[in-house]
């Protein structure tokens, strides 16, 4: 915090860019140039002894493959130095606990992209309504989709202002992210009201006040089978079946050991291309509901799910083999389709720039308890879309994820609550300590 009554806000924009083929095959040759400097950065590092595995030696050798290897030229200097700090970063993080060890970055796996450090030399220009133009090192002047309001020009300062960018790739083309530093107004305490929510895949999200945010794609085909493509038109859904197909005829006649022919790679950048469009959609629906939940309240309650876990294969083993394992793939797309985590992460930040507050409860029983008499029941949950409670006392029956979101909500007024806070586990593990809500309203 700068002043009184002032944070510090950083945060990054994507925008699409406009570029020629000779900027585009540009840009791909400094990708590749920064993906085989962390290579050699990896090597170099196996290779030394400990004691001299120091970031002026690492300097020093890159500085040197810089001038022995001309390819690796190709990427601008500041470029290959954020390389440099980002894999010392990686192994920072990995023995803090924070992460995995850095590893070596394969070519068609790996994301292709480039960084900018330096923000000054992106001498960022809105041209007019729809587009501004940026300056790329070794590029030139480019042009990029304008749909946010940048401190640029008269409005930035040494408080708000752009530091740096980032190139990357994705199967619609490059894009660049700027990182944007702001001085805003610390949020006052957010007086709007407590809600608890469910994540699930018959209502994407549901709110125990019945506030559902639905985004009105059904999660399975008139067949009954789970739907994975939603997200597509059904004409997009037509074109990507015969791509499909397309790939696996082409993919037949490659013997094993050979490269992948330009044919076939074209057909599965045309998959990609729909895919990413699809998942483009379903970030542009997150983004509407995640922001209206955190304007109307001021306390958000959540499951703390482990997601790895439950989309887990119901396959087994040859010994065991497991049961329902159609059905449960089926549900594991669904959910990953829904991208419980994205949204989570979504209301973490913006809650907090509202000022309100995002709290986790345990997620087990949420969805097999009863929200009226509190009882679990065997069998109150055989259908996914309905919760009828078995109790002879009870009888409670509405939708099934309305009465996990009562739940979620009830567990956190029942003093459930658990903060998360940095832990020195390992990745994705986190410790929580109990905190005592306030009163219900």
């Amino acid at each position: 915090m700068s002043e009184i009554g002032l944070v510090n806000r950083q945060f990054g924009h994507r925008a699409r860019l406009a570029l020629s083929p000779a900027e585009i095959r540009i840009i791909d040759d400094q990708a590749h140039a920064a993906r085989t400097m962390w290579n050699c950065l990896h090597s170099w590092w196996q290779m030394m002894p400990k004691a001299k595995r120091g970031l002026a030696a690492a300097d020093e050798a890159i500085r040197q493959a810089r001038q022995d290897l001309d390819y690796l030229a190709e990427l601008p200097a500041q470029a290959a130095q954020a390389v440099l700090k980002t894999y010392f970063q990686s192994w920072k993080n990995c023995w803090e606990g924070r992460a995995d060890e850095p590893n070596f970055k394969a070519r068609f796996r790996a994301a292709m992209s480039v960084d900018i450090p330096q923000g000054r030399d992106l001498n960022i220009v809105r041209v007019h309504r729809r587009w501004g133009m940026v300056n790329i090192p070794k590029v030139g002047r480019v042009r990029f989709r304008w749909t946010k309001d940048l401190p640029v020009g008269k409005r930035a300062d040494k408080d708000n202002r752009i530091t740096g960018a980032r190139l990357v790739k994705d199967a619609l083309g490059w894009h660049i992210i700027f990182r944007v530093r702001g001085l805003e107004t610390a949020p006052e305490p957010h007086q709007g009201p407590q809600v608890g929510i469910d994540a699930g895949v018959n209502i994407p999200l549901a709110l125990s006040n019945k506030d559902h945010q639905d985004h009105g794609r059904p999660p399975r085909r008139p067949d009954g089978k789970a739907d994975r493509d939603k997200w597509l038109t059904q004409k997009e859904k037509t074109k990507l079946l015969t791509l499909e197909r397309q790939a696996a005829h082409q993919k037949s006649f490659r013997k094993k050991g050979e490269k992948t022919s330009r044919r076939l790679q074209h057909t599965y950048d045309q998959i990609k291309q729909l895919r990413a469009k699809a998942t483009r959609r379903a970030v542009d629906w997150q983004h509407r509901p995640t922001t209206y939940l955190a304007r109307t309240y001021g306390t958000v309650v959540v499951e703390q799910l482990n997601i790895t876990n439950m989309v887990t294969s119901a396959r087994g083993t040859i010994e065991e083999p497991g049961k329902n394992v159609k059905a449960k793939a089926g549900l594991n797309r669904s959910i990953a389709q829904e991208a419980w985590g994205r949204t989570v992460t979504m209301l973490t930040y913006k809650t907090a720039r509202y000022g309100g507050r995002l709290i986790k409860v345990p997620a087990p029983n949420t969805s097999r308890r009863c929200s009226a008499c509190g009882f679990t029941t065997p069998g109150s949950r055989e259908d996914q879309a309905t919760f009828v409670c078995k109790n002879p006392d009870c009888g409670f029956q509405c939708n099934a994820d309305w009465n996990a979101a009562r739940n979620i909500l009830h567990l956190y007024w029942t003093g459930h609550a658990i903060v998360e806070v940095p832990a020195a586990g390992r990745r994705g593990r986190r410790a929580g300590k109990t905190v005592k809500p306030v009163a219900a309203r």
